[in-house]
């Protein structure tokens, strides 16, 4: 028989998801007893590849779509039209909400709100945040205050960043795939076979080599924005993590540096060229704390314009930077899954190049 109507329309669950686990898949079935939809949050959407972030979006969705479908959760396995749309399979019940990190809670939380809008419809008045207050990484369960909010209770002692350190130490253990549903475990230890998850276990060696050597900081960095022509200069990393991947040129402030000079010299280092300091347009700092994997770095990033002239200077790789190479701003938008750590945001913050979601 029909179950009783939800005391709401939509369900919010917000996570990385990386991987979704155990206790992952008991809070979503806590979340569909709420609501006659969910929406989940897919958080560190349009990102490169990290060991903190080894799945895109599409990934963790389909993880969570195969889950929901091979576990029934609920038992229900009626279509919506049979008892309304609380007893529909789960499946239909789930949408995704990729989201990107922007490293500002008001604007990551507009982002969320926009989100759910767009895919809920402006008919869902009744919205509740599930989740479960876990540690400081959960502080963004109060910046949504003109929702509900219904406390969830912890499912297991199981956490993401566990797993995954499991996973680049040893590939899917026996103990690895006790925390996960079948279908992830199945698609853990398909994609252990993968070019990226090599790639990957060399960024995540390398982070645990570079914080035995030089511990988790406070470490500071200049970086340098370079646009000439409606171009912008990046380079491509030589170096593990983020070997191959698009960056700005730039590095760690030597002992008695003055900033901007800092930003020159690692500028000329990594891409030959030099520009002169009246070219700087603005200078701004990116401090906030998940920015980088390897330590706590905050970095200075300066902004120098080069104007329109016919002929880009000549630049080439040098340093720690692979290639060196002026980037059309029409095609930064593209880059974004292939750009190192915040740069892109970097980028967006002075030259606002992101696409909309």
């Amino acid at each position: 028989m029909p179950t009783a109507m939800p005391d709401y329309d939509i369900a919010v669950l917000i996570g990385r998801f990386q991987p979704f686990h155990n206790a992952h898949a008991a809070v979503l079935r806590q979340a569909l007893t709420l609501a006659a939809r969910v929406l989940v949050v897919l958080g560190s959407a349009h990102q490169a590849r990290t060991p903190k972030n080894p799945f895109f979006w599409e990934e963790r969705a389909a993880m969570i779509a195969d889950t929901l479908s091979a576990e029934r959760v609920g038992g229900a396995s009626c279509s919506p039209c049979e008892h309304g749309e609380q007893d529909a399979p789960p499946t239909l019940r789930v949408a995704f909400v990729p989201v990107r990190d922007y490293y500002d809670d008001r604007h990551w939380a507009a982002a969320v709100e926009k989100g759910v809008r767009e895919v809920a419809g402006e008919a869902a008045k009744r919205v509740v945040l599930a989740g479960f207050d876990k540690d400081a990484s959960t502080y963004y369960l109060n910046l949504f205050p003109h929702w509900a909010f219904h406390a969830l209770e912890r499912q297991g002692d199981i956490d993401a960043s566990r797993a995954r350190q499991l996973y680049f130490a040893d590939g899917l253990t026996n103990a690895l795939a006790a925390l996960l549903p079948d279908s992830v475990a199945r698609f853990l230890q398909d994609w252990s076979q993968s070019a990226d998850y090599a790639a990957l276990r060399v960024d995540w060696q390398a982070i645990q080599q570079y914080r035995q050597r030089w511990g988790n900081g406070i470490f500071v960095t200049v970086d340098a924005v370079v646009t000439a022509a409606n171009h912008v200069l990046l380079i491509q990393r030589g170096n593990p993590p983020g070997q191959g991947l698009w960056a700005l040129p730039g590095g760690f402030l030597e002992g008695r540096e003055r900033l901007l000079r800092g930003a020159l010299r690692e500028l000329k280092e990594e891409t030959g060229l030099d520009v002169p300091e009246t070219a700087l347009r603005g200078v701004a700092v990116f401090d906030h704390p998940d920015r980088s994997q390897r330590a706590r770095i905050i970095t200075h990033a300066h902004w120098f314009d080069l104007g329109d002239s016919e002929t880009l200077p000549e630049v080439q790789g040098a340093d720690d930077a692979a290639h060196a190479r002026w980037i059309p701003l029409a095609e930064l938008a593209a880059l974004e899954t292939r750009m190192f750590e915040d740069h892109f945001h970097i980028l967006d913050h002075f030259l606002n190049v992101s696409a909309p979601l």
